[in-house]
């Protein structure tokens, strides 16, 4: 499927700045690009989505995507935006961290197919680890001059000492060792485009310069914006950390919850940017949102988009489960149909209360349930006019009566039971 690439950037505001002449060269041939991805952890966040949504409809375009996973540069540290130096890998913790990442790459860019523009995964450690520190200064540092490096804005911020104690040799050489990676690229696989975050301008045009000196061939740069919430907080952050693209870390429940919660402002601006939808698509989506706000279908949408790519149709479906167990009128069999790893994250934060597994087994009043083992309710006599009221739950299912016997039928997940004291109010009793 063949349309301009930087067009489609354009509309979803994902551009920030562009090289003169990265448009026509799109347009005359197909294209190989990369984007540098650092290899710091075995699983994307959130915050890499821009630059992977780049290379997704890099290839859409037509054109060849690279996902460049930083090896070497990931074992000295990037003084972009950053104030501190990084913590450094071994080999083997690079490798396994490469191995995860195009793991989750696959999900959206092709890297399989015979298609030509089939996307290629790179490690900068394989061409760096082998070049001696003389040759290197010899060969390539000899054709950036020290006033070029120092007129970056990533130099200069850390020489003012923004948060820092200065910048180290090492890091202010990473510059070379990224514009190297794109001169190595061009060089081999004839990689003419650099993309990346607005704050990789600096390194990515030294790389354009190093290609026209060492190459004698001409290149491009293109970056995206920062993105930043409407309120000016840090995007992909919770309060919990990073928003994990691997299951383990962040519950595909938990990751269709961060994009359902987002404020109308920021969904308008994230569903240009992280799903293909068309601009009819998000235009109709965008105006059905300023008919009913309180519906969020701006919301729903990118929700259910992106945690269908990063995960499944059946993790999405699971998470709408969930969603509807604690906001909507769910049954017990939805309940128990929950993993529990889902179980957790929803009731993450309520309070909880721990059984004897053994006493459970022999059967146990509601009532002394619900106030001795677990401070559901303050007495007895409160407990038995909310049951009288229609007030309590265990596991979804309204309580009958507030002496039936309660045991181990009862346990989700053969461990848990959830309690539940009038519309809002959920406790999880563990059996141990």
């Amino acid at each position: 499927m063949n349309f301009n690439f930087v067009e489609e950037l354009r509309w979803r505001g994902m551009i920030h700045d562009i090289m003169p002449g990265t448009e026509e060269q799109l347009q005359k041939e197909m294209t190989t690009a990369y984007v540098g991805i650092d290899p710091t952890a075995d699983s994307l966040h959130i915050g890499h989505l821009v630059s992977v949504m780049m290379l997704r409809h890099f290839q859409r375009a037509g054109h060849r995507p690279v996902a460049l996973v930083g090896g070497a540069t990931g074992m000295i540290g990037d003084p972009s935006m950053k104030s501190q130096e990084r913590n450094l890998l071994d080999e083997a913790t690079l490798r396994h961290n490469q191995e995860a990442i195009k793991k989750q790459l696959s999900r959206f860019l092709d890297f399989d197919s015979d298609i030509p523009n089939k996307a290629l995964m790179v490690n900068n450690y394989d061409w760096m680890k082998d070049f001696s520190f003389l040759d290197f200064i010899r060969d390539v540092g000899k054709h950036i001059t020290v006033n070029y490096m120092m007129a970056k804005d990533s130099v200069k911020r850390r020489l003012a000492g923004e948060g820092t104690s200065g910048l180290s040799f090492t890091e202010f050489s990473y510059q070379l060792v990224q514009g190297y990676d794109f001169t190595y690229l061009n060089k081999t696989i004839g990689c003419k485009l650099q993309m990346g975050g607005s704050d990789q301008w600096g390194n990515i045009t030294t790389g354009t310069e190093l290609i026209r000196r060492m190459n004698g061939d001409e290149a491009f740069a293109l970056t995206c914006p920062l993105i930043t919430k409407a309120d000016g907080g840090k995007f992909g952050k919770t309060e919990s950390g990073n928003v994990w693209l691997d299951p383990n870390y962040t519950s595909p429940y938990k990751f269709y919850q961060f994009w359902l919660n987002v404020g109308d402002e920021d969904a308008e601006k994230y569903i240009k940017i992280f799903t293909e939808l068309s601009k009819e698509e998000i235009e109709a989506l965008v105006a059905e949102q300023k008919a009913a706000p309180h519906l969020r279908p701006l919301q729903k949408k990118l929700a259910e988009v992106i945690t269908v790519m990063v995960h499944s149709r059946e993790a999405y479906e699971a998470a709408v489960s969930a969603s509807q167990i604690l906001f909507g009128n769910a049954t017990g069999d939805m309940l128990r149909s929950l993993d529990e790893a889902t179980l957790l994250s929803v009731f993450e934060g309520v309070p909880q209360f721990e059984i004897s597994r053994d006493e459970l087994a022999a059967g146990i009043k509601a009532v002394d349930l619900l106030t001795e083992k677990a401070a559901v309710f303050p007495s007895k006599g409160e407990m038995r006019k909310t049951v009288q009221g229609g007030g309590v739950m265990i596991n979804k299912e309204k309580l009958a009566a507030f002496d039936v016997v309660v045991n181990t039928d009862s346990l989700l997940n053969g461990k848990y039971i959830l309690a539940q004291r009038g519309k809002k109010n959920y406790f999880l009793i563990i059996a141990k």
